[in-house]
C-alpha cells in the first residue's frame, strides 16, 4: 500500500502543539503501527504511517493494533550514535512490538547543531512516525550537547502528554481507557533557566504528588515515574535527584521508576518505607527497607528502581563495593557481562511485566513481575 504525505499530516490525533512538519515517509508496509490504540479516543481510529526502514518490522506491527488491554513499552537512556552499539539498540527496538519508547535522556552525545542528524540516526532505524518520546538529560538540558528544544523538535510528542514535554509531563495509556500513568520529571538538570529542584514543599515536588495522586483518583492502575538521574546506585553518581523526590515515590508506593545517566544496568528489590524504615537510607543499607527481594512482587508492597543507561554510549563498571550495593537485585556494566539493551514493560490490568532485552555486546538478561494479587 503506498503511504502518501497528505494521508500522515492529516492525523489529528497526533498533531500537537510544537509538533516538526511531517515528511513522507517511504512505503514498506499495509500494517499500521499500535500507536493508534495508544493514542486515540472513542470512534474510530486513524491509521499511522510505517516507518521507512527496508525490510525491519516496525515496533507494534504484529498485527492488529494493541487491543485497550495491554500496553508494551520500552526504555532506555545514554545512546550517543555508536552505529554498532546504538545502532543495536535501535535495531532490536525496531523487531520488538513496542507501542512506544522512552529515551530517558542523554541523546546524541554530539555537537550543537546535531540535533536534527541524530533525529534522523533514530528514525532511520524506527520510524518516523513511532513515538520515540524524549526525557531530557544533563547532555541536553544544559546544551553541551545539543538542545532538548531542538531534539523536541524533531522527535515530538506522539502521545498527547499534559505538561512540558520532555522536561515535565505526564502520558496516560491507552488515552481512552488508560491502563498506567508515565510521568516524566527533570531533577537536578539545569535548564537554562537554573537547576530545577524537587525538594520537599516546591512546586515541582507537589506537581510530581499531584500527577501521581491524579493517576490513583482516575482508577489508572499502574503509575511508572521516570527521570534522568538516579538516587540510589551502585555507579560513579551520588543521589543529585534528591532524596527527597525518591522518599516522595516510595511513600507512595510507585510501581517503578526509571533512569539513566549512570552507563550500566541497575535494578532494585522492590523497596518500601514503614516500621523499621522512616526512609530509604541513602548511601548505605537497610535490609529492613526491602519489602520483597525475588522476581514475583506485589504492587503496593513496594517500589523497584531500575536504572537502563545501556542506549549505546559507551558502559561504565558497577561499583561491587558500593554501600547501597544490598539494595540491589541485578546488575551488569563494563567487566561485569556488558550489554547494551533496553527495558521492555507489558502493562495488563493484572500485571506489570519487565525484562532486560539485549541489543549488542554481552548476553545479560533479567526479568521481574509485579502482580495486582499473589499467584495462587
Amino acid at each position: 500500500m503506498q503511504w502518501r504525505r497528505g494521508v500522515v499530516c492529516g492525523l489529528g490525533m497526533l498533531a500537537l502543539a510544537g509538533a516538526a512538519a511531517c515528511t513522507a515517509p517511504s512505503p514498506t508496509t499495509d500494517r499500521p503501527p499500535s500507536v493508534a490504540a495508544l493514542t486515540s479516543g472513542p470512534g474510530p481510529s486513524a491509521s499511522v504511517a510505517p516507518p521507512p526502514t527496508g525490510g525491519l518490522r516496525p515496533p507494534g506491527t504484529a498485527g492488529a493494533p494493541a487491543p485497550s488491554a495491554r500496553v508494551h513499552l520500552t526504555a532506555a537512556g545514554d545512546y550517543a550514535a555508536n552505529v554498532a552499539t546504538t545502532g543495536g539498540v535501535l535495531r532490536a527496538l525496531s523487531f520488538s512490538g513496542s507501542d512506544a519508547h522512552l529515551a530517558l535522556g542523554d541523546l546524541s552525545y554530539g555537537s550543537p547543531g546535531g540535533e536534527s542528524a541524530w533525529c534522523s540516526f533514530v528514525t532511520s532505524r524506527v520510524g518516523t512516525s513511532f513515538p520515540f518520546e524524549l526525557l531530557s538529560g544533563n547532555h541536553e538540558s544544559n546544551g553541551t550537547n545539543g538542545s532538548i528544544d531542538r531534539f523536541a523538535s524533531c522527535l515530538p510528542d506522539r502521545l498527547g502528554g499534559v505538561g512540558d514535554y520532555a522536561r515535565q509531563y505526564y502520558v496516560d495509556l491507552p488515552r481512552s481507557s488508560p491502563l498506567v500513568r508515565v510521568v516524566l520529571v527533570s531533577p537536578g538538570l539545569t535548564f537554562p533557566d537554573g537547576t530545577w529542584s524537587y525538594a520537599a514543599g516546591s512546586a515541582r515536588y507537589a506537581w510530581t504528588a499531584a500527577a501521581i495522586d491524579g493517576a490513583r483518583r482516575a482508577g489508572i492502575r499502574w503509575v511508572v515515574v521516570a527521570m534522568h538521574e538516579p538516587c540510589l546506585s551502585m555507579g560513579r553518581y551520588g543521589c543529585s535527584s534528591g532524596p527527597d523526590l525518591q522518599h516522595l515515590l516510595v511513600s507512595k508506593r510507585v510501581d517503578l521508576v526509571l533512569s539513566g545517566h549512570e552507563h550500566l544496568y541497575q535494578r532494585t528489590k522492590q523497596l518500601h518505607e514503614g516500621a523499621g524504615c522512616a526512609r530509604v537510607a541513602v548511601g548505605s543499607y537497610s535490609p529492613a527497607c526491602v519489602a520483597d527481594a525475588d522476581t514475583s512482587m506485589v504492587t503496593g508492597a513496594g517500589t523497584v528502581f531500575a536504572t537502563v543507561g545501556t542506549g549505546g554510549v559507551a558502559l561504565r563498571e558497577v561499583a561491587a563495593t558500593d554501600p547501597e550495593r544490598g539494595y540491589f537485585a541485578a546488575t551488569s556494566g563494563a567487566g561485569t557481562d556488558p550489554t547494551y539493551g533496553f527495558a521492555d514493560l507489558r502493562v495488563t490490568p493484572d500485571e506489570l511485566r519487565f525484562s532486560f532485552v539485549r541489543g549488542a555486546g554481552g548476553s545479560f538478561t533479567d526479568s521481574w513481575v509485579l502482580r495486582r494479587t499473589p499467584s495462587l
